[in-house]
Order: C-alpha cells, then structure tokens, then sequence
C-alpha cells in the first residue's frame, strides 16, 4: 500500500475540521482504524504522518480546503455520529429504582461534580425511576458550612445539565428524625455520649482501646443527650459514639462519631439547632425513610457504606444497593467547592462565572454545551478509576456540536488602523460567508467604502512590506498606508481584519482579557449567541454598556 496519499488525506481533513492545524495522532489514529494491518509498519507510518502534517500545516486553509475537495469531496464535512452511551445494568431492580443526589451546599457544582450528577440522572431515565435531590445541608465541620446562595447555584446547575429532579428535600428540615432515631441508639445501648477530647479520642481508636465513657449506663447517656440539646455543652466538650468493634481492622471504623455540637449559623435554621448528625448516620436513616433503592457514590465513602449497614442490621433495617464510581478531574482544574466559594469572597475570582472556577456556571458563560458535558461525563462510564484528564476532550465532544451552528466573525485584538490606497471606488461592501460550510446560511456584509479597516498588532507585526491577503477581500502590501493590489486569491498569507471599531473584550479561560475590535456584523449578533472568531476559536457573546463581552470557549 502507498501510505504516502492516504496520510496526505487525512493530514489534510483534520486540519480543514480543525482549523488548519492537523493534529500527529489524530492522523495515525485514522489511519491504524482503516487499515489495521499497517501496524506492523508503525515505525514508517509515524514518520509518514509526521512529514505530511508538517506540509499541510504549512499551507493556507484556503489551499487545505481546495485539495482535500479535489481527493475526496466527503471529508471536508465534519461526520456526524449519534453518542450512545450504554450503563451496566443495575442488580435488584424488580421492585423499582430511587436514587438520591446529595450536593452540600458550600457553593456551585463544578465540572467533577458531574459525574455523581449525570450518572445518577441516566440510571433513573433507564430504569424510569425517581430522583431526589437531597441537599446535605448538615454542619459536619468547622470548615464546611452550608452557604445561601448555593442552593439556588445547584439547582441552576443541575436544569443547565438537564438533570431531572423528582423531589427536593433538604436534611435541615428533618434534624428532628435524626434526633428520634439517635435516642433509639442511645435508649438501646448502641451509641454512647464521649466526653473524651478530640486528641484522646483519636489516641484510643488508633490502640484500639475502649474510652472510659464507653460503659456509662443507658439513662446517663440519655440523660447526656437530652442536655446536649438542651445547650448544656460547648463545641467540642461531647460528640455521640456508635459502638463498634474497637479491634476492628480499619481505625476509622472504631466507635465512630454519629453526632457533634456546631455553635454554627445555618442559612435556613439560623441558631436553631446546635446538636449535628454526620454524613453516615443521617444516610443511614434517610436512605430507608425517603426509599431510596440503589446508591450511587464516589469510591473514597466506601467506608460510609459499612456504617450505614452496621446501623440498618442495629434496626433491622433492609439493606440497599451500592454502585462506586471513581473520580473525575480535569488537570486544568485545580479549586475544591469550598476552597473556590473562599477565593471568590476574598476577590480573587470576579464570581461563580470566572472561567478558572470550572464551575457549571463558568461552563455555561463560555458557551459549552450540557450536552457536550454529558457525552464527555458519560463516555468514562462507571468505573471505580480516578480519570484524569486534559480539557481538550471536553472540548472536543463540543466542538461537534457547536461548530455547525457558530457563524463565523472577525475579531482583531491589539488593533492596528490601515488605510487602503488604492482601492477601486466602486467597492464598498465585501461579502465573507457566514459559515464555510453552511453555504445557505448566506454571507456577512463588511462596510470598506471609507478605505479604512483594522489588523492585529501581531499581523502587522509579522508581515508589514509584504503582500497579504486580507481574508475574505482582497490583497495588500501591509503597512499603515497598505497598497491595494487585487481580488485574485493567491497562495499567499491571509490574516485577519475587521470594518468597524465595535469594541471587544474576550475574556480567556485562565482570566485573561484580550481587547480589540470586532467586525460591524457583530452587532447583529445576539447576546447569548455561541460564534466563532475566524483564527481564534468559538465564543459566547454578551452585550452591556461599553461594548461586547465574548467568553471564549475553545479553539
């Protein structure tokens, strides 16, 4: 086989898709799939690929679109392909399917949180089963509490990315359930009130030796608890223990803490409660009051799921099912949920909506896709491995999305003003097609009558005394006083430039803000509207006072 002309191809129908820059593996990768047996010949076919991307990358996107045309007409449209995404089967699920989301409410879901969100929402959509979601809203910590604004955060969150939640129920509402069913506990002898301080406490789970409170009896533990609520104690002074086996092989497992005092405000209850449930006891019993059959979490609470068996055998309760999952990262992403709503509060971050929070709302300002991020979330499955993985596969499940549907814009940052000398007097208007691909989408009118447009700094820069083409016009010797010379397109540079002074801010992924001006169809554009700046990558408009504010998506 000559692997010459089809490396050729390929090199040149992934740089037209992708905006005249082919990619090395994405070329191999197309090759390999069509013809398995030249994996034997790797080595070749590598420095194959490597030679022809490198010529491909070299010529015009005018010059890549042309060729590809003459080899094989059918590449240059993007292939469209319907993303189906099959989960295992669920055990057990004669008897129906309820499954639960439980955000805590310290701040907006961000990109990791999609995957607990999305996964929960396409098991019940299978099963035609029922969702909850269940804000965790409990004070476990110093560190971690509930925050107001977060509510509404996550349920903007969760309707962006089309999760369908059947009820909504918060756990602050139901401190008395937990408040019965933790006397049950202590009435039983199964829990006890520790006065132990923390460090001794963690001094005797680590040797596996019983406090000197473990033994108190039943009436003094209740008679504790009651002053527990009451507001007798201090933070600190008291938390209640299950008693577990104090040999068991995992420390954590030892008389683990059920509840602990928080002298907290909480934004639903205000001061109102001082007494705080952690997260396996009130799982615990809410998983069997609210029905839930199958549970779905992240592999770092398996821990959780033992408490929450030790407690439903402690009141014989029917167990329900797990299904663990690893995380999801983005290597971009650095912030936790609580650490970011931090940042935010000391000015670091302008709000929810910076683009380096990652937050769902971030997502939805830069113009991605929900469903580019279910496709994205869902194409790991359900898998007990931590995927770590570069925002270029995000962006890329987008890409096929938005691309057909982004029309085409000019946008020069840095801007430099030429004037045109030379130009016929009778050409007023250019027409630029508003999609390469899309011809019945029509064309785009660029006012030149007063001879005047704008170019990047950076263009000017590169190419100034030489002749280029100006997209979509016409081509000049560059310069401040750039010469017309002709309509013809030649195989020369084209660079960028825009009619008008309409100006435009694009705010980066990393927060960045480039400025310059946009092309008068701007105007037309809407706010809202995902385009695409020709050379730079797609965007999403917003229109205020001052000008346009395009968040920028991606390449």
């Amino acid at each position: 086989m000559n692997l010459r002309p089809l490396a050729r191809k390929y090199a040149l129908q992934n740089a037209v898709l992708y905006d005249g820059r082919a990619d090395e593996k994405a070329v191999i990768g197309k090759i390999m799939a069509e013809e398995p047996d030249l994996r034997s010949r790797s080595a070749e076919v590598i420095d194959v690929v490597h030679q022809m991307v490198e010529e491909v990358n070299a010529l015009p996107p005018e010059k890549q679109r042309e060729e590809l045309a003459e080899i094989d007409p059918s590449l240059l449209k993007r292939e469209k392909k319907e993303k189906v995404t099959e989960l295992p089967d669920l055990p057990n699920v004669e008897d129906g399917v309820v499954m639960r989301l439980a955000p805590y409410p310290s701040g907006a879901l961000h990109i990791g949180h999609t995957r607990m969100a999305l996964l929960n929402d396409e098991y019940v959509k299978k099963y035609d089963g029922k969702l909850l979601l269940v804000f965790d809203d409990t004070i476990g910590s110093k560190e971690k509490v509930p925050v107001a604004e977060a509510y509404d955060l996550i349920r903007e969150g969760l309707d962006w990315l089309g999760v369908d939640c059947h009820e909504v129920i918060y756990k602050s509402d139901r401190m008395h359930i937990f408040y019965e069913w933790g006397e049950k506990l202590l009435k039983g002898g199964h829990a006890y009130v520790c006065e132990c301080p923390a460090e001794v406490l963690r001094a005797h789970r680590e040797r596996g030796e019983e406090c000197e409170h473990r033994n108190t009896p039943v009436n003094d533990n209740v008679e504790k608890w009651f002053r527990m609520l009451d507001g007798y104690f201090g933070e600190g002074e008291v938390v209640v223990r299950l008693k577990t086996d104090m040999k068991h092989p995992n420390p954590a497992f030892r008389d683990r803490v059920l509840f602990r005092i928080r002298n907290r405000v909480h934004p639903r209850t205000g001061d109102r409660f001082k007494v705080w449930p952690l997260l396996e006891f009130s799982w615990a019993i809410d998983d069997h009051l609210l029905g839930v059959t199958h549970i779905l979490r992240g592999k770092d609470l398996v821990i959780e799921d033992e408490m929450e068996k030790y407690l439903w055998d402690i009141f014989g309760l029917p167990h329900r099912e797990f299904v663990h999952y690893g995380m999801l990262r983005l290597k971009e992403m650095k912030l936790s949920k609580s650490k970011m709503s931090r940042e935010i509060e000391r000015g670091v971050y302008s709000g929810v909506h910076d683009p380096r929070t990652w937050t769902l709302q971030s997502l939805m300002r830069r113009g991605i896709d929900p469903q580019a991020v279910r496709n994205f979330t869902l194409g790991f499955g359900v898998s007990l491995t931590d995927v770590e993985v570069a925002a270029d596969n995000l962006y890329a499940e987008n890409r096929k999305l938005i691309d057909g549907r982004a029309n085409r814009y000019f946008f020069v940052p840095d801007p430099v003003e030429i004037h045109l000398a030379g130009k016929p007097d009778d050409l007023d208007v250019v027409h630029a097609p508003l999609h390469p691909d899309v011809e019945e989408r029509g064309t785009r009118s660029l006012d030149v009558s007063r001879g005047v447009v704008f170019v990047a700094k950076e263009d000017f820069d590169a190419h100034a005394g030489k002749e280029v083409r100006l997209k979509d016009f016409c081509n000049v010797v560059l310069g401040e006083q750039a010469q017309f010379k002709s309509l013809e397109v030649k195989d020369i540079s084209k660079i960028q430039w825009s009619d008008a002074e309409v100006p435009v801010r694009v705010v980066m992924p990393d927060g960045s803000v480039l400025e310059g001006f946009g092309e008068s169809g701007l105007e037309g554009v809407s706010s809202g509207e995902v385009i695409q700046f020709e050379r730079i990558g797609f965007a999403r408009i917003e229109k205020g006072v001052g000008g346009i504010t395009a968040y920028f998506a991606h390449r």
